[in-house]
């Protein structure tokens, strides 16, 4: 039973402290391996404190960064768990007493051992790889060193309700609730995603939503008592139709998804293991599925806005997991001193007056403009600058041309064809050296697929930042649009 679990491997102890949402991490992790059926955060809280009683909560870190924390609590010297956060490398909470003045770390980054034994963990990741699934939870540290851990989920606005009057049944402290428990539902997220435990999403997702295979439901509700005492699902379901708590859910998810996106891929460029990338992308591709299913009992108004977000984050993940990847796969065309000077022959050949003729008429660019582009590309290419410099030339390149149109409502605007110009360009120089039979005409061909898909990177980055939204939020609108022209 859960309060057995939790009585082998924890123990009250003065001056000792450990994060609120690692023990949840761990008891969902338990309920996976044992196929037991979680109870949600709240839940597990209540369970928590009739345990170990007088238990006591605060909230520890700086400003922005703080997580609530169980003061007084910690891992059993004998469990499996410290064993395995000592294997981390991260220091176990208690050892830490309260007098530090540092940042308290939060000890997670441990999940996916299969209770201390790295036997067990091998052969479920043995059994995923065979159905095409990468499981790297269990290489955590290995593939830590890869994300950026350090980021704390930012504050949340309050619900704006916008002077419209709650609906039948909805008091305020309705709508407080369900901000409290869907800020404790997203830092669950957060943390578990840190720990590379991607199929555990869903688990939380179930959880918040009051997942239920009967339609009735209601006797299934008991697994969720304790949110049902905080926010019945009745009152729950009411809100998923009221139009403030949908415009903040679908805040609250942009922020939440822009963060993780930044914790999984914090340097488009920079290295990442071919399991993570795989993993990555594997866990995009089941996000809507695991979403709708969870979701498959709230009123659609709230499955559109989750859905759309999710989608938005999903391939967010895949368009720069694939940028990463061709990136390292340019890494080695740029270092290679042979293929260079090829390449640099080859290009001196391409007439680029045709080019910009045949350009022009449908671009319309300055030509002092394209030439000092074409002048640029070649000195950098004849330099054999590194792919960050070249990264760093392509950036120059957009703040240049998107000069004039700064603080402009045409911005938007501006840099989408500015997109669409810089495609076309690389296109007909490509179509050039195709005629050309050129013998570096893969080299170019990589090289022309990883600049457009940084440009884009770019300009979505340049468009977000001028909207004051994240990229995430700028993409979920595109995908808004586009349901909404295939539903006319």
């Amino acid at each position: 039973c859960s309060s057995c679990w939790l009585l082998d491997n924890y123990e009250t102890a003065e001056g000792v402290s450990l994060p609120r949402s690692t023990l949840y991490c761990h008891y969902l992790l338990h309920c996976q391996e044992q196929k037991l059926e979680p109870v949600n955060a709240a839940s597990f809280g209540k369970l928590i404190r009739s345990v170990f009683m007088g238990l006591r909560t605060r909230r520890l870190g700086t400003r922005g960064n703080s997580k609530y924390h169980y003061y007084g609590l910690r891992i059993k010297a004998g469990s499996s768990l410290l064993r395995l956060m000592e294997d981390q490398q991260h220091l176990a909470m208690r050892q830490q007493p309260f007098s530090q003045k540092q940042r308290l770390k939060p000890v997670h980054k441990v999940e996916g051992m299969t209770n201390g034994t790295v036997a067990g963990a091998s052969q479920q990741q043995q059994q995923q790889q065979g159905s095409g699934n990468v499981d790297i939870s269990t290489q955590v540290q290995q593939y830590q060193q890869f994300l950026d851990a350090s980021r704390a989920l930012p504050e949340f606005p309050e619900i704006d309700l916008q002077g419209k009057s709650l609906p039948d049944g909805i008091e305020l402290e309705h709508i407080k609730s369900f901000q409290l428990l869907y800020r404790e539902h997203c830092e669950a997220i957060l943390d578990v995603m840190v720990n590379l435990q991607f199929t555990l999403v869903e688990t939380l997702w179930k959880t918040f939503w009051r997942f239920s295979q009967s339609q009735a439901g209601d006797a299934t509700l008991a697994v969720h008592d304790e949110s049902e005492k905080r926010l019945p699902k009745s009152c729950l379901v009411l809100l998923c139709k009221y139009e403030p708590v949908l415009r903040w859910s679908r805040d609250c998810d942009n922020s939440l998804y822009q963060g993780l996106v930044e914790i999984l891929i914090p340097d488009v460029l920079r290295p990442i293991p071919s399991a993570l990338t795989q993993a990555i992308r594997n866990f995009a591709k089941s996000l809507e599925s695991w979403l709708s299913n969870a979701m498959m009992n709230i009123p659609e108004e709230m499955v559109r806005i989750k859905v759309t977000s999710a989608n938005a984050f999903a391939q967010t993940l895949r368009r720069y997991t694939s940028l990463n990847h061709l990136a390292q796969a340019a890494r080695a065309v740029l270092q290679n001193t042979a293929q260079i000077n090829q390449m640099l022959s080859d290009l001196n050949r391409v007439d680029f007056a045709n080019v910009q003729e045949q350009a022009s008429w449908v671009c319309r660019c300055e030509d002092r403009v394209v030439q000092r582009l074409e002048q640029d590309f070649k000195l950098t290419l004849q330099q054999q600058n590194s792919l960050e410099q070249w990264a760093s030339w392509l950036d120059g390149v957009v703040s240049q041309v998107l000069k004039p149109y700064q603080h402009s409502p045409s911005f938007s605007k501006a840099a989408k064809l500015f997109l669409l110009k810089w495609s076309f360009y690389s296109s007909m120089v490509i179509r050039d050296l195709t005629l050309r039979s050129a013998a570096s005409f893969g080299s170019f061909h990589l090289i022309r697929l990883l600049y457009d898909e940084y440009m884009y990177y770019l300009i979505e980055h340049r468009v977000a930042q001028a909207k004051g939204e994240t990229p995430i939020a700028v993409m979920g609108e595109v995908s808004t649009q586009h349901t909404h022209s295939k539903n006319k």
